[in-house]
């Protein structure tokens, strides 16, 4: 049985990001993630205006009229989901620790998908593989991922992306959308990212809490690396302390980000202090305006 706290979370997660996903996503999401292609639905007497291109000739000669083909974008894709549940998700300096908001971001994302008609995969990752659920369309599937994602109890601390991409090469053969939801605190995944990027259209999404980028002066600190166990000792006080910890995050963020580009990755970084549904609508926006334009 479900907890009583459980549901209270999921019916909230489900009714926010569902209107989100209908009110600020839908068009775009429709318009960035195409199908697989057109397929071919019936035929048609010509009208002024039609390609001659898709005339029927045979059509037309039995029917001693003119008739052309008619095409439909073949719609139904598969979205997979790559959510990072390590133990540095339970880390949070705001209101709620990064995994509800990588819990939010990926019931937006699924529920978007399923509004189109697409079909919603989900990998729970840490430093192993923790839950795979195949694809499958539908608002009670989409309630199901979001329900493993919060219910989740990993058996790994630790963060390994790459797990999650090979096994996504294992199990999706065909093409999909990915997206790859992570804070990253994690390395050696290059390769794997390579590729996956190389067969699927991968956006990888980080989350990130503001004290991980900035320090507060707040004295002297017992800090504790989640995944590790390590307890260190910091002088918040000290400014050569405190720019070097943001130096260090703003390296590793520019080393990870020329890492996506180098990759032609659409990615962002969602901040857990901040709306995420901004982010999201304007990677959709530039996505949207590159298919347009070229």
């Amino acid at each position: 049985m479900i907890p009583r706290e459980l549901v209270k979370k999921l019916r909230k997660i489900e009714i926010h990001t569902a209107r989100l996903a209908n009110d600020q996503l839908a068009g775009s999401y429709h318009s960035v993630f195409k199908g697989r292609g057109m397929a071919f639905s019936e035929v048609r007497q010509y009208q002024p205006g039609d390609d001659v291109r898709f005339i029927d000739w045979n059509v037309s000669a039995r029917m001693n009229d003119t008739y052309v083909k008619v095409f439909t974008e073949e719609r139904e894709m598969t979205v997979m989901l790559l959510v990072d549940l390590s133990a540095s998700e339970l880390f949070g300096s705001v209101a709620a620790p990064k995994r509800d908001t990588v819990a939010e971001v990926a019931a937006l994302l699924a529920f978007s998908a399923i509004k189109n008609n697409d079909r919603v995969g989900l990998i729970v990752f840490s430093d192993r593989v923790e839950k795979f659920v195949p694809p499958k369309k539908g608002k009670g599937h989409v309630m199901r991922v979001v329900t493993e994602i919060l219910n989740a109890e990993p058996a790994g601390k630790g963060t390994d992306v790459r797990v999650a991409l090979d096994l996504l090469g294992h199990v999706q053969k065909r093409k999909c959308v990915t997206f790859l939801i992570s804070d990253f605190i994690a390395h050696g995944y290059e390769r794997s990212l390579r590729v996956a990027s190389a067969k699927h259209d991968l956006i990888p999404i980080q989350i990130s809490d503001p004290r991980e980028q900035a320090l507060p002066d707040l004295g002297l600190l017992l800090v504790e690396d989640l995944e590790t166990g390590e307890l260190v000792e910091v002088d918040t006080t000290s400014k050569r302390a405190r720019d070097a910890y943001a130096a260090r995050f703003a390296r590793k963020r520019a080393e990870r980000e020329q890492l996506f580009r180098r990759l032609d990755l659409d990615h962002l970084m969602i901040q857990t202090d901040q709306p995420y549904v901004r982010p999201i609508a304007e990677l959709f926006r530039l996505r949207q305006k590159r298919v347009r334009y070229g």
